[in-house]
């Protein structure tokens, strides 16, 4: 049973099984500060869960909430709670944190999406030297949860392509397939934060480099 309808959902429709509850609706802007937008979350979530304490439940949640600079913001505090709850009222639940996801569609707000507008539009922006992001291929996520996820039980798990990738790094794979230069000013600002993964993602993406998975990324994706 897949809840939603977004990138995420879209992406499980190969996967789907009555046995488990993949629950990917709710908040998606992690800049949201709506009180209403979030209640409406909780209150899905506590519905679903308590009409299907039979199944197994998966909730995406964000690789963010170990982001120590982003520890106030309601978005962060949101997801925290709905992993909370999660733990307090689920048996048999997966909760996967996500990196910077990348895929067709989905919010034009994302760091891939956002640059690759950017760049085909020649739209100038800032960058920031110092920051450096995980990112995530959205596939990637129906086939760890099909190959890897599911004896896995009552656990959290960090889930993205390990390596932190600057946006210079970025920006010239993206330049490099669409055939422009973007047009941006740097300032020296930004940051990243270390993520810890277990050996269920270290194995999933072993064999794979860095620079072939961004190439992977934007032969798809853009």
């Amino acid at each position: 049973m897949i809840i939603g309808t977004g990138l995420i959902a879209n992406s499980l429709r190969n996967i789907d099984t009555n046995e488990i509850v993949y629950f990917a609706s709710g908040v998606s802007n992690s800049l949201e500060t709506k009180e209403a937008e979030f209640k409406r979350e909780f209150s899905l979530l506590s519905n679903v869960l308590e009409n299907n304490k039979d199944k197994k439940i998966i909730y995406f949640s964000t690789l963010s909430v170990q982001d120590q600079s982003k520890q106030n913001s309601h978005y962060v505090l949101h997801k925290l709670e709905m992993e909370n709850y999660i733990k307090d009222n689920s048996d048999n639940y997966l909760i996967l944190r996500i990196g910077n996801i990348v895929g067709k569609g989905g919010n034009p707000n994302t760091l891939f999406n956002f640059l690759k507008t950017k760049i085909k539009d020649n739209g100038k922006f800032i960058l920031h030297r110092n920051a450096r992001r995980l990112l995530l291929d959205i596939d990637d996520i129906s086939n760890f949860l099909d190959s890897t996820c599911r004896p896995i039980k009552n656990e959290t798990i960090n889930f993205a392509y390990p390596y932190y990738y600057n946006l210079k790094e970025i920006i010239s794979a993206i330049e490099e397939k669409i055939n422009k230069k973007a047009v941006y000013d740097e300032e020296d600002e930004g940051d990243f934060y270390k993520v810890l993964f277990d050996d269920s993602t270290d194995t999933f993406f072993s064999g794979i480099q860095s620079d072939d998975y961004l190439r992977i990324l934007t032969e798809k994706y853009i």
